[in-house]
């Protein structure tokens, strides 16, 4: 028999392996309470005749559990010998099939298996709760067997509120069971049904556009040379910004009907239509929908068209993405089952750097670059930068977007106040505080078998949309210096100017056709590093940057970049902020010219083990991401080059202390003969790695 579902009832319930198996026990909870998030946990607890279910209240977790004890009172036993670390357990409930006179006066005599439930509820701060109505909760179908007392409900200890339940002997029907009853009362959480927007290309847009632009302009500039006058400046900014946002953002009803397209001529029809209820004035409001939709949409194809993106960008991307609530993430084996811990297993995994230390002496062989001047920015760096920004990005957390800032460094003053701050953060080497402050989302990454682990989840920064348009200038002018200097390893591709994935793709197919023509085939072994962007050390990153030529006050103000930023990290709608001083944000503009010339040391030092080892393998890195390339006319010599050549990468990954994914490592052979034959795996189990079935190609 399965499990009976209704459309407004959430059902949880463990599935069946085997027809011994099938579940005894279930929870529905309907669906007006859906924001509570409730999980089932078969992690906790995995057993036919229990149900562990979670939700969220109030910043806090809470648990309810169901039971059916059978006649061998096999799940109490498994409650007895499994240990079971859980807090705020508000009720368990279910038939226990203990008849007992604790509650059931009635019956004469005492169980010893009540007292081992009693010991099992105890532990879990639970009181034997008592109905406001002393009926039977079975009743028999033969008239010479009694009816019983056997379904009961143990609530939280000492809760004034939630202390007894009732028994509707009347609502049992053909059933043998009657229903029982209780209030678990919980915090009221106000679900936000509106939000606070600016109308793009409104009146209020242009307003609050003409109003930051002033006040800009009234910003004294002038004085900036040290950090209190910088941090001066750009709170000021800040205020302004906010300032006017509030002045000109209009309240929003959020419902399943809202639509983007929707404008005030809308409203417009549809109130006169209301008022006279004519023909006439419904067909001019339809009127209106058909052309304004049409209108909307067209503009929006043809901005995609022209600037050349994909088709996806007409989606909708910006929905409530609802993480996995299956299992309960782990750490160190433990589950992480009070909200602090899961904070601090998620902080740990995304910032696992601060207690790694690195060897400096580890750069010695790689050679001293000439210093390079750093001129002070120019308006075009700025203008070029902003040019090329997405303008459907969505609002960062300082309620500016990138269409903003394109019209309010259309006046010259409010350019030149941004580039007098950035060059004056370079000349003293130092961030702003308030771009140190980053909000970070965490969701789940795709396809993943399970979520019971941290690792399972990335974060993503949102970051202040001026401090991003500093960033991005910041990160060309790496970028430009690094190439001038030749610093940039040829084989790195992708997250660098004209070399995009694209150019990785035109690369390896180079390969595999020239192989061809040389009657070769081509093997591939692509690998990953593990948590590249927390892994980040930033005393190595400054000790690169001087080996890379960049003047000793770049050098100064990337030290103090990446240290003392605060993140505040969302998780749905749960938050909390931490301190960190290590790894570089994943979403950050300057994170991939970072940690492209973090990487360059470390492809030298490959370069040259290879070259004195005389293996002739060639390499393509595209950000956290490396392909090792080899041509010849047997599989088995070309496993055998991947082989030494994986070894001598995951050895040099381990002296910047970077690891390689090996579940994530994977090997590819091209080859242009159309017969069937089976093509050699490659055995890295003798380095602590997998046995690697080729893959089709």
């Amino acid at each position: 028999m399965g499990v009976v579902n209704h459309p407004i009832w959430l059902t949880f319930a463990r599935i069946s392996k085997t027809e011994n198996d099938y579940l005894r026990v279930v929870i529905y909870v309907n669906i007006r309470l859906f924001s509570l998030c409730f999980s089932l946990h078969k992690d906790i607890i995995n057993h036919r005749d229990i149900i562990l279910v979670s939700f969220f209240n109030n910043n806090d977790v809470f648990w309810l559990m169901n039971i059916y004890s059978d006649f061998l009172h096999s799940a109490l036993k498994y409650l007895k010998d499994t240990e079971i670390c859980i807090w705020n357990l508000l009720i368990i409930m279910g038939d226990f099939n203990i008849h007992d006179n604790l509650w059931d006066p009635s019956f004469p005599h005492q169980s010893s298996i009540s007292d081992e439930l009693l010991i099992i509820t105890n532990s879990f701060n639970l009181e034997l709760s008592n109905p406001t109505n002393q009926v039977p909760t079975r009743y028999s179908d033969n008239k010479y067997d009694s009816n019983l007392v056997i379904d009961l409900m143990f609530l939280h200890s000492g809760s004034s509120e939630s202390d007894n339940h009732l028994i509707h002997s009347d609502w049992h029907l053909t059933l043998d069971h009657a229903p029982l009853t209780t209030t678990i009362p919980i915090v009221e959480e106000n679900i936000n049904s509106t939000k606070h927007s600016i109308i793009k290309d409104s009146n209020e847009e242009a307003s609050f556009i003409k109003d930051v632009i002033t006040s800009i302009r009234n910003i004294n500039m002038s004085n900036l040379s040290d950090v209190s006058s910088l941090d001066r400046a750009v709170n000021e900014f800040t205020n302004v910004v906010e300032g006017t946002w509030e002045k000109n953002m209009k309240v929003i009803n959020i419902t399943e009907h809202s639509k983007s397209w929707w404008d005030a001529n809308y409203n417009r029809d549809l109130e006169k239509y209301r008022f006279s209820k004519s023909l006439e004035d419904w067909k001019t409001f339809q009127r209106t929908v058909k052309n304004t939709k049409q209108l909307f949409f067209n503009v929006k194809i043809q901005k995609i068209a022209n600037k050349k993106q994909g088709p996806w960008e007409l989606m909708n991307w910006v929905n409530k993405c609802k993480l996995s609530a299956i299992k309960a993430i782990k750490h160190n084996s433990q589950l992480c089952l009070e909200i602090n811990d899961l904070w601090h297993t998620l902080h740990l995994s995304f910032n696992i750097a601060q207690h790694l230390h690195i060897d400096k002496d580890i750069l010695n062989e790689i050679m001293m670059f000439l210093i390079s001047i750093w001129n002070p920015f120019l308006e075009e760096e700025f203008t070029s930068a902003i040019t090329t920004c997405n303008i459907l990005f969505t609002p960062s957390p300082d309620k500016l977007v990138w269409r903003h800032l394109k019209h309010i460094f259309k006046n010259k003053l409010c350019l030149k106040s941004i580039i007098n701050i950035t060059n004056v953060c370079l000349n003293i080497g130092y961030w702003l505080s308030h771009f140190k402050t980053l909000t970070t989302i965490i969701i789940p990454k795709p396809n993943k078998v399970s979520y019971d682990m941290s690792k399972s989840f990335r974060s993503i920064v949102l970051l202040n949309m001026l401090g991003k348009l500093i960033e991005k200038v910041i990160g060309d002018r790496l970028q430009f210096h690094a190439i001038s200097n030749n610093f940039i390893h040829q084989s790195q591709l992708r997250g660098l100017k004209f070399k995009s994935t694209v150019d990785t793709s035109i690369a390896l197919t180079h390969f595999i056709c020239m192989g061809w023509v040389k009657n070769l085939s081509t093997s591939t072994l692509a690998f990953d590093i593990a948590q590249f962007f927390p892994l980040l050390n930033h005393y190595l990153l400054t000790l690169i940057l001087g080996k890379a030529g960049f003047d000793s006050w770049v050098v100064k103000f990337f030290s103090n970049y990446l240290v003392g930023r605060k993140i505040q990290y969302f998780w749905n709608s749960f938050s909390s902020f931490f301190n960190v001083n290590i790894g570089v944000g994943q979403g950050s503009v300057l994170s991939l010219i970072i940690l492209a010339l973090c990487l360059v040391p470390f492809l030298h030092m490959v370069d040259n083990c290879l070259k004195n080892l005389k293996i002739l393998v060639s390499i393509l890195y595209f950000v956290d991401n490396g392909l090792l390339v080899v041509q010849s006319k047997s599989f088995h010599f070309s496993n055998s080059i991947l082989f030494y050549s994986y070894n001598i990468v995951a050895n040099l990954l381990l002296k910047f202390s970077l690891l390689v994914k090996y579940l994530k490592t994977e090997v590819f052979h091209f080859t242009r003969s159309h017969s069937l034959f089976n093509l050699p795996p490659l055995n890295l189990s003798s380095i602590g790695g997998p046995i690697l079935h080729p893959k089709e190609s």
